[in-house]
């Protein structure tokens, strides 16, 4: 299934992809996959995170990515290492490559904006902790939709990771966030379905039967 959701604006920073910095999303991708999320580690100590886990398979940001493009990223083209953070050349081969990407036979660039999931994860009650890019809110200013995201600042002040590492998450009753870099469980049973707007896309949707706000 296909949606597109119109945009919305609030106090969230447009990026200009063409101008994204290909060095920074490769450090983007070696973060996701070297680092998978951190919290994790910390959020399963707690009682309240054992709990949910007999109910939902936790799962790390790296488990939404295909098999072979976690390869291709773990293993990035010599050109990576030949240009030079913020040169002239970087820029001018990041705009060329973002326009390409889809076009081209270079399946790294591919990879860093895949919308491919994996079929197996599809249909799975899962646990995973996220930050929040919030979409819609109802009458009381409570978040309803909203963007899950594996970093903070991702669609925000950072342009967005590949689609396959963006969860759409919809819940009626919604969810209450003091600062947009509070990280929170979601758990929910997860669907392999693309959802747009202009901010970003995904291509995973959760709709949400709870959450939790990260405590240490």
């Amino acid at each position: 299934m296909h949606y597109i959701i119109p945009k919305r604006t609030f106090y969230i920073l447009p990026v200009n992809k063409l101008a994204v910095s290909i060095q920074l999303k490769h450090k983007i991708a070696l973060l996701l996959i070297m680092m998978p999320m951190f919290i994790s580690q910390v959020f399963a100590q707690s009682d309240d995170a054992n709990k949910a886990e007999n109910r939902y398979q936790t799962i790390e940001w790296s488990d939404l990515i295909p098999q072979d493009e976690l390869d291709i990223l773990l293993n990035p083209p010599d050109y990576m290492a030949d240009i030079q953070d913020g040169s002239i050349e970087d820029q001018i081969d990041s705009q060329l490559r973002n326009t390409n990407a889809l076009d081209s036979e270079d399946r790294y660039q591919q990879a860093l904006v895949s919308t491919n999931i994996r079929p197996e994860m599809d249909g799975k009650a899962i646990r995973i902790p996220g930050f929040i890019v919030p979409l819609e809110f109802n009458s009381e200013q409570t978040i309803t939709e909203f963007f899950l995201v594996p970093y903070f600042g991702a669609c925000l002040h950072m342009p967005p990771p590949a689609p396959n590492q963006i969860i759409y998450v919809k819940h009626s009753g919604g969810i209450q966030l003091s600062a947009l870099y509070d990280p929170f469980w979601i758990t929910g049973v997860l669907r392999a379905s693309l959802v747009e707007n202009d901010l970003a896309a995904a291509a995973y949707v959760v709709e949400m039967a709870d959450y939790e706000p990260y405590t240490q």
